[in-house]
């Protein structure tokens, strides 16, 4: 029983990786193919497997949430993140809670739900899965002006805390009426800066222990960092704070200062982050029964269009009001607000607590999913045209070689580009007066590299790749003007 067991999971890991494709060369959201991969094995589909679990759905959602989180917090440019963390911040709160309410009033006058109902729907489905957008953008070619990377790469990071604080409130709240909404209020403060100061301690705590245990196997350093992950998320739960918040900010912390094996620990968290986003699409999508889906078409796509056409643009218009934006970037922000997989995980909450409208809110909010990815996912590069806000991918140069910082070391591996009109055009290397600390490494010329001798002459638009301290460095840019 249990060969069959591994085969058939190999075989969904394995078709999961090749569909992928499809989502690189047709710009569809992986998401998607994911999910209807996992909707064609179930008991609707070919494949038969009958799953009916949200327990386990919801256990594995939060761990894959939890890793998902934390490796994006660890690849995070905090460089470019920092001009926009006031935007950022008000998108994933306060845009949040607008979302929220709006949709959970048109939800109330829809299904006839309570207010309380409806805005626990609203809660459900407000936060987004804007890195879903990135990965289509860039399957296209496309990247985004100015801040709105940058932005949109904070929102989806960010607001998943928000959405599921209100959905448990609003759980506590339906369940215990006689619980006020100012104990929510109290509660929010609580597990926000419970999170925040956790996951910045356990951030500091990871690069200390990183950088001085000094293990015996680079093999071992994963290990660490994973524990160090799961431990941030429950002693946070523990003593009330967001877990959530605490392990994307403690990834945002670690991925800020340089540390030992840092690019092999970014690739097994990113390849980790896959595997738990492939696993917990297809456990969603085996959850869902499409049977069950056609009774609420109507109300599905009126609810989806009150997320993507109302709720989603005046959030997005309300919390950027301070925003220097214009409103070609907040109108693509507010389509850019796919729906992943967090909704259909926090839709697992009410079935749990056995709610009387639950399974009606899961298959809504499943059904609001599919249609956002659909229709907003599949139409992104079309509308960043249309709005003109994009521009063209400059492709990052792969070097074939890794620098590992090493404790006590101050130099970095840099790039320093040597453009035409500069005074390094034309020079040989022993020409340029170079600081004693300041070694140039490699030249990357058109589509090869170079191994630099003294001798070797530079040529506009060369790239050296050069170890160099940051003092170093800034006199070198002072000197050519660069």
């Amino acid at each position: 029983m249990n060969e069959y067991v591994l085969i058939g999971a190999s075989i969904l890991l394995l078709i999961s990786v090749l569909v992928s494709k499809i989502s690189d060369r047709f710009g569809v959201p992986a998401l998607l193919l994911f999910l209807v991969l996992g909707m064609l094995a179930g008991s609707d589909g070919f494949g038969g497997i009958y799953f009916d679990d949200p327990v386990l759905a919801q256990f594995i959602g939060i761990i894959a949430l939890v890793l998902i989180l934390f490796s994006g917090g660890l690849s995070t440019e905090w460089n470019e993140v920092r001009p926009v963390f006031k935007e950022g911040l008000l998108l994933s709160t306060f845009g949040v809670l607008i979302t929220a309410i709006t949709v959970g009033l048109f939800a109330s006058v829809l299904l006839g739900f309570s207010f309380l109902e409806g805005l626990l729907l609203g809660s459900i489905v407000s936060s987004t899965d804007a890195a879903a957008v990135l990965s289509v953008l860039r399957s296209k070619g496309i990247s985004l002006k100015g801040k709105l990377k940058p932005l949109l790469e904070l929102e989806s990071g960010s607001n998943d805390p928000m959405a599921i604080f209100l959905t448990v409130g609003l759980i506590q709240l339906i369940m215990q009426p006689n619980l006020s909404v100012l104990n929510l209020i109290g509660l929010f403060f609580q597990q926000m800066l419970i999170g925040a100061v956790v996951g910045y301690g356990m951030g500091k705590a990871m690069l200390f222990l990183i950088n001085r245990l000094k293990l015996g196997y680079e093999g071992l350093y994963p290990v660490l960092t994973l524990s160090l992950v799961f431990l941030a998320f429950g002693l946070t739960d523990l003593i009330g704070g967001s877990g959530f918040l605490a392990v994307y900010l403690a990834g945002i912390i670690l991925g800020r200062q340089d540390f030992l094996h840092q690019k092999s620990l970014m690739r097994f968290h990113d390849g980790l982050a896959w595997i738990m986003q492939i696993t917990m699409f297809l456990t969603l999508g085996l959850l869902v029964f499409p049977s069950r889906l056609t009774p609420i078409i109507g109300v599905g796509l009126l609810i989806a269009g009150c997320l993507m056409f109302l709720a989603r643009p005046i959030s997005i218009f309300i919390s950027l009001l301070p925003s220097a934006l214009n409103w070609r970037e907040k109108t693509f922000i507010s389509w850019v607000g796919l729906r992943g997989a967090a909704p259909i995980i926090l839709a697992t909450f009410p079935l749990l607590a056995q709610l009387q409208q639950a399974n009606l809110i899961f298959n809504v909010v499943f059904f609001v999913v599919l249609t956002s990815v659909l229709l907003q996912g599949t139409s992104l590069s079309r509308m960043a045209k249309w709005l003109k806000v994009d521009a063209p991918i400059i492709p990052k140069r792969v070097y074939p070689i890794e620098y590992v910082p090493m404790g006590g070391l101050k130099s970095e591996l840099k790039e320093l580009p040597v453009p035409i009109e500069s005074g390094m055009n034309g020079k040989a290397i022993f020409e340029l007066g170079l600081p004693d600390d300041f070694l140039v490494i490699l030249i990357a010329r058109d589509n090869d590299f170079m191994l630099p001798s003294g001798g070797t002459v530079l040529q506009g638009n060369d790239t050296l790749l050069v170890l160099s301290d940051k003092e170093s460095y800034g006199k070198v840019i002072e000197k050519f003007n660069l």
